[in-house]
């Protein structure tokens, strides 16, 4: 958990350059921080922390890593829509863009994903070549609530921080309640295809392919190893032979119904190949953030009707009112579950 020790600078005058009404913070990477007492304006370093910070005080988001499309945008309070594009804080190559970072005046840059030594060497570097102090948060699935809580405290909205905090801690309660009165059948078999050709996909401990884990089924291509995202070919899939793909892309989910090479799969035969709702940000990936809290509930609905009965139109428009502030319309619903059975 993110420890915010709240020490005065004039305490630590001589030992850190810390600036006055400023606060030491410790972040998932155990590095520490010196952050402003007050954050205004936040730089987000990727999309899933975009997310984050748009649910928890959009009006303190500087701008979008990818800007929504327009489809996207009606799906967000209007104050966003319009907000400027930054980019992401560092390239392929590992350069930074730090005038892009610095022009956006912000308080703090945050980023929330996957906490190793690569990622923390990356933070430092930012860091060093802005300037500006930079916050890695944990962004695992599994410290959904505990990430909404310590960043609502962090940026200055503690309220609302644990308000969504507690919704997530009664959703992966409720999940897990049910899932333990499943029986010990073998688990539904996954595949996870992204892109048009449907041959990017999570190996074993992928933070994109985690809620699989989640909600009690197998990733099948965790037989090619531990790691992140990856390029397998349709001869793995065929034989990974899956129950079930997920795709998040429409034109590879309709390609793989007629293509040959895929037509031995026990999921195209058995017609059980969907794509999750994806506005404003995906339900499944498409950022791995606290998005995916209703696209737990998307795959519970899909994988087991008759253990998770609820109005689920009523739990899409709730998650969207409490997370992304909006009041969906009947059209808004109808387009997002186009296709949920």
């Amino acid at each position: 958990m993110m420890k915010i020790l709240a020490v005065l600078a004039l305490a630590l005058a001589g030992l850190l350059p810390v600036a006055a009404e400023a606060r030491i913070i410790t972040d998932a990477a155990g590095r520490t921080v010196s952050v402003p007492d007050k954050i205004n304006r936040i730089v987000v370093a990727g999309p899933p922390a975009a997310v984050l910070v748009y649910v928890l005080a959009p009006e303190k988001l500087a701008g979008w890593v990818h800007a929504p499309d327009e489809a996207a945008k009606t799906y967000l309070v209007q104050s966003v829509r319009t907000l400027p594009t930054i980019g992401p804080v560092t390239g392929k190559s590992g350069t930074i863009d730090a005038q892009a970072v610095k022009d956006a005046k912000p308080d703090i840059i945050l980023d929330a994903g996957t906490v190793d030594p690569t990622y923390k060497a990356l933070a430092d570097k930012v860091q060093l070549e802005t300037g500006i102090p930079y916050v890695l948060i944990d962004g695992s699935f599994a410290r959904t609530a505990d990430t909404l809580r310590d960043v609502g405290a962090l940026i200055g909205v503690e309220d609302r921080g644990n308000k969504l905090a507690d919704y997530a801690d009664s959703e992966i309660k409720d999940l897990n309640d049910k899932l333990a009165t499943l029986p010990n059948d073998p688990r539904p078999r996954v595949y996870y295809g992204r892109g048009a050709d449907g041959l990017e996909t999570g190996l074993s401990g992928s933070i994109n392919l985690e809620i699989l884990d989640v909600v009690g089924t197998m990733n099948v291509a965790a037989a090619a190893g531990k790691g992140g995202l990856t390029k397998v070919t349709s001869q793995q899939v065929v034989g990974w032979n899956p129950d079930i793909i997920i795709a998040d892309d429409a034109n590879f989910a309709a390609t793989a119904k007629s293509d040959p090479q895929w037509a031995a799969i026990k999921a195209v035969k058995d017609g059980k190949i969907f794509v999750p709702p994806s506005l404003p940000f995906g339900w499944f990936d498409s950022p791995p953030g606290v998005n995916r809290l209703i696209g737990v509930r998307w795959l519970e609905k899909l994988l087991y009707p008759k253990l998770f009965r609820s109005d689920f139109a009523g739990d899409v428009k709730e998650f969207y009112k409490l997370f992304y502030q909006v009041d969906l319309t009947a059209d808004q619903v109808a387009t997002l579950l186009k296709g949920v059975k």
